[in-house]
Order: C-alpha cells, then sequence, then structure tokens
C-alpha cells in the first residue's frame, strides 16, 4: 500500500522521549483510532514551545502520512483546534482531565469504533473546559459512558455488582448518574462519590485485567475533599 496524505483530527494520549530532541506520541485519531507518530527536533531549542501541541489531552487537527503497515507514521501538519481555556487553570478540572488521561491510557488500545468513540472523547473534552459549576461527577458520567462504547456498558444498576451500594441512597444517586448528561447536575456527597468511583473501577477491572492502579485517583479526592 502506498503512503497518503490524510487530513485527521485526533486527541493526544501520551508521549515518550525518543533520543535526544523527538518523541514518540501517541494520538486516538478520527480516522484511524490509535496511531504512534514520531516528531522530530520538537524538543529543541529552536522548536519554540512546539512540545504544547502534544500535551496528553490536546485536540488536534492534522495532516498526516498515513501508511497502513507502518507501525510509527509521521505528521505533516497541525495545530490545536480547541485550546483549552479553564481545564489548565481550574485545579479540579485537571484533576478530572489527568483521571480521564490515565483512563483512556488503560483502556483505548485499538481503533474500533475510532470516529463514534473520538467524538465522544473530543465533545466531552470540549465540555469539560466550557462548565462553569457543577462538574464534580464528570468523570464518573464518563466512565459509564465510555463503558457503552467499549462493548460492556452500564445502563442500569443491575448491570454493575451491587454489593458496593448497600445504602439506598448511593443506589438511587448511581442509578441517575447512569441516566445524566455531563451538564445535569446531581448531589452526591464526598462519601457516595467515593463509594461510586470504587465501584465503576472494580467493574472496569472486570474486563481490563491489566487495569492496575490508578495514580490519579488520590489527587482527584484530594482536591475535591477540600
Amino acid at each position: 500500500m502506498k503512503e497518503m496524505l490524510q487530513k485527521t483530527n485526533g486527541i493526544v494520549f501520551r508521549f515518550t522521549r525518543y533520543g535526544d530532541t523527538s518523541i514518540i506520541v501517541n494520538i486516538f485519531t478520527e480516522l484511524f483510532g490509535l496511531q504512534s507518530y514520531i516528531v522530530n527536533g520538537v524538543r529543541s531549542s529552536a522548536a519554540r514551545g512546539k512540545m504544547a501541541l502534544y500535551q496528553p489531552l490536546n485536540l488536534l487537527e492534522m495532516v498526516v502520512y498515513y501508511h497502513e503497515n507502518r507501525s510509527i507514521k509521521r505528521i505533516k501538519e497541525v495545530k490545536c483546534f480547541h485550546p483549552y481555556h479553564s481545564i489548565p487553570t481550574d485545579v479540579r478540572k485537571s484533576a478530572i482531565a489527568m483521571f480521564l488521561d490515565e483512563l483512556l491510557n488503560k483502556c483505548v488500545k485499538d481503533d474500533s469504533h475510532s470516529r463514534e468513540l473520538y467524538h465522544f472523547m473530543a465533545e466531552a473534552l470540549i465540555q469539560l473546559d466550557n462548565l462553569t459549576e457543577g462538574f464534580e461527577n464528570f468523570h464518573l458520567v464518563f466512565m459509564i459512558r465510555l463503558s457503552r462504547l467499549l462493548g460492556f456498558g452500564i445502563h442500569s444498576v443491575e448491570d454493575v455488582s451491587t454489593s458496593y451500594l448497600a445504602e439506598e441512597a448511593a443506589r438511587e444517586k448511581f442509578s441517575r448518574l447512569i441516566h445524566a448528561d455531563f451538564a445535569d447536575q446531581v448531589p452526591v456527597s464526598l462519601e457516595q462519590r467515593r463509594i461510586i468511583l470504587d465501584l465503576l473501577l472494580k467493574f472496569y477491572a472486570s474486563h481490563f485485567e491489566s487495569l492496575g492502579e490508578f495514580k490519579s485517583v488520590a489527587v482527584l479526592r484530594e482536591v475535591f475533599a477540600e
């Protein structure tokens, strides 16, 4: 197959340093799913801040060289089409974004349903950036809705083991979150939020053997306990 130039949008998942001045960046693209790109010279003094483009969860508009059989590809043109205005400066949103980035890196591995999954993630991140209040449960609603796109969706309380929801109030709040949109303000206490997050993490772990520990959970709990 011949290498082709393709336009696609994408979401940065993570990058790793490569050599003295380059990086390999994993980007979930609208057209091709999760892809790896080498970006040369981006860490050099002459790059003039271009590393900022490849920070986790940045939303990019790209022209890429696509070849189906190459595991690491190249980017011809790139720009950020939605620079975040509140996620980097609001400590609560930053904590949520850190958790979402860790979740996506652990759970989104291939190119199935790439367009639908890309649009869900991009629209959710833009909504988080634009919300001014009532986003404390954002990560919980995100996990519930993401699970449906990953093929093991939560549609009712009964879809999840409810041994952790012995308290009727927590069950009722969880049920409301299952049917909530990101902007819906469901009053959830700190303890209920902890219980529901633990439940969702255990549910995800039952579908991903290598899910492991989430380092960002401690940050989330510290920030929202203030």
